[in-house]
Order: C-alpha cells, then structure tokens, then sequence
C-alpha cells in the first residue's frame, strides 16, 4: 500500500514538473545496453547544453520520477522522503532557472505496461531502442512480446519526434513501421545513417596491454575519428552512436561529438581495462549481463591477446539473472561458445552457470579447465592463487551475483576499488 502511494504522488509530481519546464525527453530501452547508451548520450550532450541523465539504473515507477524530480532514493526514511517532496513541490511553486533542458531517460520494463507507465509521466521527443535479447523474461514469456513492449518507446512518439534504431538489430529495426517520427538508425551495417567502421584494439606500445578502442563514425559523408580509452569491446561502440545520433538530431556536430567524447571517462564495470595482481590484465565487465552481452563480452577477452601477452584466457562468468524459462538454453550455449573460442580457462560462479561448465565440457574443454563455485567471494579467493602473470581476465555476470567482488580480490589497486568498480556505496557493501 505505501509503495502504491508513493508511486502516485512521485507520478503527479513529476508530470508536472515535466509540463511546467518542458524539457526535451530522450527515452532509451532496450534489453541491453540501456544505461552505458544512457551515460553516453549524457555525456555527450552535457558538453553543450544543461543536461540530466537518470541516476545509476534508475528506470522504473520510481527511480524514473527521482531523476525527473532531481533527487536520490531515500528508501525507507520518512525524513528522505519528505525531502523529496518538499524539492518537487519548490520545483513546481517557483521557476528554477537551472532546470535541464535534456533529461536522459533510461526505460526499463520488467512487466507488460511498464513503458506506457513511463513514457505516460514523461513523453520522450527522441525515443531510442538498443537491442532486442532474452533479459527480464520472466513476465514476457516470448520475444515476440517483449519486443511489442519495447517498440512502444518509439511509438509513443509524434510526428516532430525522432526515433533512433539500431540498424543491425533486425528486431529493433523492425520498429520503423511501429512510428509516425522521423527514423534515425545507427551501428555497423553500411545502411544505417550513423555508422562505425574501422574499429580495433589499440594496444600501448611499452606494455602491450590495450589501452582502448579506436573507430570512425560516419554520418552523411562526414568522417571523424573516436578513441575510447580504457575500454574494450567493440559492442560499446553502440553507446557512442547513439549519443552521436541524439547529439546530431539535438544540432551538434561530429567535430563536437568527438572532442567531447576526448574528455569521457568510461563507467565502473562497463568493459573496462583494468591492471591486476602479477600483471595481469582484468575485463570488468560486472555491471550486469544477458546472453548477447557475455557473447560479446567472450568476443572481446579474444581480441586482448596479441603478440606481446600470449597468456592464459580466462573466462570467469557468473549466473545470468531473470531469463525465466529460457535459463538453462542460454547458459548452455555460453558454455558451448567459450569452449569454441578456446578460452583457457572457465570458472563459474553460481548455479545456473554450472549448465554453462558442463556445455564447455561437451564442448571440447577439459575438465581440469572448468571450475565452478558457488558464489564470488570464494572464486575470488581461488583467482588470487590461480591467475600468473600475462593472464587476460574475464569478469561478467548479473548484478545479484556480485562479480565485482572478484574484481576487488585480484585488481592491482583495491584502494582505487570506490572510483573504478560499480557497486561500492555503503548499502552494497553491507549486503
């Protein structure tokens, strides 16, 4: 009953504080990549107009009205609460002349209905859709009805809208005939109006380390280059078109867009480069997973060894979370796919990766090659012994299975752990 409550008054405060400031709405969904294209847009824009991006994943009935509102979630204080009441209710008596003028909306959807609840508090004039993948399936059952979910972002929009699509997701792209908006693609197919091409791994010449992509972005002819360092993995790509497409639609250039992206420093648990123990290197990739993502992710533990560092791949992977029926399909073909890149090594964490530890075997990986446990902390404890140096490491998994962890037991700087990985406030660390 107080979360209904609750729901409703952060509802009607935040429509109207949307009517009252009207601030260009971009709304961004997807099942996967929504936040990292959302930080990105962020980043982008903010370099030249006032901009707000939803807070961490704030997506839902209520993290969405907070970002909206401008404040974080006090959970269970009354004290907090009223806090943020009393800020939407000043927004709404007076005019704050430091209101944004581009909110940056992540939307997420768990249950049917849950983007025509957020796109009802916040009607987006640029909608964007990532990528179509089984995540959060646990109330969809089938594709084919989380894409009709999803595709709503853009249909919601009106003529003077703008949706933006990813051109190499046929499911996305699909969405074209779901909008009477003008359509924006974007990715790697040499159709989509803003595209990547030439993307590689550019590697330090003193370590032989990466040290983070290098691409160019196409638009109309117009060609610049992108360096994103101390990422890796070229599926982050994706995030950069669509800040660069939003950016474009917003009245930015390409020379704007890349000298604002010189300055973008990647986000905790997103792909990053980071050094480990021996030297090592670690991929830390913690912030979540779904099976497309990890795909990408192994794609990308491949592409790091070079003639420099021929050391031992390892994959360490834990459970992907809310794929409902599909669980185990999934995790088996991620079992089957790192035992076809002949990675080195496989350690799972958790109990639907052990599908993933017995399809690898199956596969070709010997047994002494798979190790599983239950839960990170003491995967980190064995990587701490295990891992030598020239080793490059893999660290993914879905956020309640707490990879991170891991990462903090073996990275050559824990103290740094606050700044580089994702979930170290108090309310995690206590948990």
């Amino acid at each position: 009953m107080i979360k209904i409550i609750l729901e409703k008054k952060l509802r009607f405060f935040s429509k109207r504080i949307i009517k009252k400031y009207q601030p260009e709405v971009v709304g961004i969904t997807g099942s996967v990549g929504k936040t990292s294209a959302k930080e990105m847009t962020t980043r982008i824009l903010a370099s030249k107009f006032v901009v707000r991006g939803s807070v961490g994943n704030y997506n839902n009935e209520i993290g969405l009205p907070l970002t909206i509102i401008g404040k974080e979630n006090p959970g269970k204080s009354l004290l907090g609460w009223c806090s943020v009441f009393l800020h939407a209710t000043a927004l709404l008596l007076r005019k704050d002349p430091n209101y944004p003028e581009i909110l940056v909306l992540e939307m997420g959807a768990d249950h049917p209905g849950d983007i025509s609840y957020l796109t009802g508090i916040a009607p987006p004039s640029v909608g964007v859709v990532t990528a179509i993948a089984p995540a959060h399936m646990e109330f969809f059952k089938t594709i084919k009805k989380l894409i009709r979910e999803k595709q709503k972002v853009v249909g919601c929009l009106d003529k003077s809208g703008v949706a933006v699509l990813n051109r190499d997701d046929e499911n996305v792209y699909g969405m074209r005939t779901k909008t009477d908006a003008e359509v924006i693609t974007y990715g790697f197919h040499e159709q989509a109006h803003v595209r990547a091409t030439d993307v590689q791994v550019r590697f330090s010449s003193q370590t032989g380390w990466p040290e983070g992509l290098i691409f160019k972005v196409d638009y109309k002819g117009s060609v610049v280059p992108i360096f994103l360092k101390g990422v890796i993995g070229d599926h982050f790509v994706y995030s950069v078109l669509v800040g660069t497409s939003i950016g474009l639609m917003l009245g930015m250039h390409l020379v704007e867009i890349s000298q604002a992206l010189q300055t973008v420093e990647m986000m905790p648990g997103r792909m990053r480069i980071l050094p480990g123990v021996k030297e090592t290197m670690i991929i830390d990739d913690t912030y979540n997973a779904s099976p497309k993502a990890t795909l990408k992710a192994l794609d990308a533990l491949v592409l790091c060894c070079n003639q420099k560092h021929k050391g031992r791949r390892i994959a360490v992977l834990g459970d992907m979370l809310e794929l409902g029926a599909q669980t185990q399909r999934e995790h088996r073909q991620i079992g089957l796919c790192v035992a076809e890149k002949r990675v080195d090594y496989f350690i799972t964490v958790g109990e639907a990766m052990k599908a993933a530890a017995l399809a690898a075997k199956k596969g070709g990986m010997k047994d002494e090659s798979v190790v599983s446990f239950a839960n990170s902390l003491d995967a980190g404890r064995f990587l701490q012994d295990f891992i030598k140096s020239g080793d490059t490491i893999l660290i993914k998994g879905s956020q309640g299975v707490r990879m991170e962890r891991i990462v903090k037991e073996i990275m050559a700087e824990p103290l740094a752990a606050k700044t580089l990985l994702v979930r170290q406030g108090q309310k995690w660390l206590e948990t």
